[in-house]
């Protein structure tokens, strides 16, 4: 490991700013990424109290959600440090600029692993306890270390870290598990290769240059194509099977059908574009990205908003 990547980068007076080395803490956590965490998981726990859950349980989530997905993150940051020094995307992430060392992030990002399991552990439930933990594992063992630079499939297998949050805000209400947050674990699970690849044609060539086999750097955009109108699909018809399995009202299944109308007609644009051109400036690639991010989160604000229209 060279000097250069051990030491952080200083400004002129020789000391970091104490807002600097908050931000390139802040940075490693990923918080956008956590903004959509959280958002599949406060809806659930409304969905699972059938109303509004209580104040305290929410934000004990909330936190303890927010350390978690953050330890997870900084340690893929830490591993996949080379790859997002080659990336555009990632080259300005907090360790490809050594504005942490990689050993202060390791630390990091263990100590979040540890406090955001104690503290889901005490304040809310070990079950959900556990399925946080599961998840930061699964992230950074499962996804990160054994299948983001081995296989194409990368992000179908290593994208179901990301499902977890379904199931820990059903958990932390309830306290069990059941079939209503499989269902929204599953929809998050077929989302997710639509979601990413839709991304990753944008930035198709960092992944060849890093060497990370995404499929859409490996696949024609016909393929790319061809299989996130599979996933569109089934991450459809998987939304509509909520309904029956929970007492929910008209409103959800209504949304369901609609936002998933408007996902597989933008998924299918997107094969048709792809028959045309393999170039960005036809494909489009990041109108699917932006639609998915908001079809999530408006798929799953409607399951937490149908308890109050019963």
């Amino acid at each position: 490991m060279s000097a250069a990547h051990q030491r952080p980068s200083h400004p002129s007076s020789g000391r970091p700013r104490a807002l600097d080395v908050v931000n390139a803490y802040v940075g490693l956590m990923k918080p956008r990424i956590i903004e959509l965490l959280l958002l599949t998981t406060v809806p659930v726990m409304f969905l699972a109290a059938e109303g509004v859950p209580g104040l305290g349980v929410v934000l004990a989530t909330l936190v303890g959600g927010t350390l978690s997905a953050g330890s997870a993150n900084a340690l893929n940051c830490v591993f996949d440090a080379d790859i997002d020094q080659q990336m555009r995307r990632t080259r300005r992430r907090p360790l490809p600029r050594h504005a942490v060392t990689t050993r202060s992030a390791l630390v990091f990002g263990l100590v979040l692993g540890v406090v955001s399991t104690l503290w889901l552990g005490f304040l809310v439930n070990w079950l959900s306890a556990g399925l946080a933990l599961a998840a930061n594992v699964f992230y950074v063992v499962g996804y990160t270390m054994l299948l983001k630079r081995r296989t194409s499939q990368n992000i179908v297998w290593g994208g179901a870290a990301g499902c977890f949050p379904a199931l820990i805000g059903w958990t932390a209400v309830t306290g069990e598990l059941a079939w209503p947050p499989v269902v929204l674990f599953l929809v998050v699970f077929f989302w997710t290769p639509p979601h990413f690849w839709a991304l990753a044609i944008r930035y198709r060539e960092d992944y060849a240059a890093a060497d990370v086999p995404m499929l859409p750097s490996i696949a024609p955009a016909t393929v790319v194509a061809r299989k996130i109108v599979a996933y569109s699909y089934a991450m459809v018809l998987t939304s509509l099977v909520l309904w029956p399995l929970t007492p929910t009202g008209w409103f959800y299944p209504t949304a369901a059908v609609v936002l998933g109308a408007a996902f597989l007609v933008e998924a299918h644009r997107l094969q048709a574009r792809a028959r045309i051109s393999s170039e960005l400036s036809v494909l489009k690639p990041m109108r699917l990205f932006h639609w998915s991010n908001a079809y999530l989160a408006l798929l799953f604000v409607a399951a937490a908003i149908d308890p109050f229209l019963r």
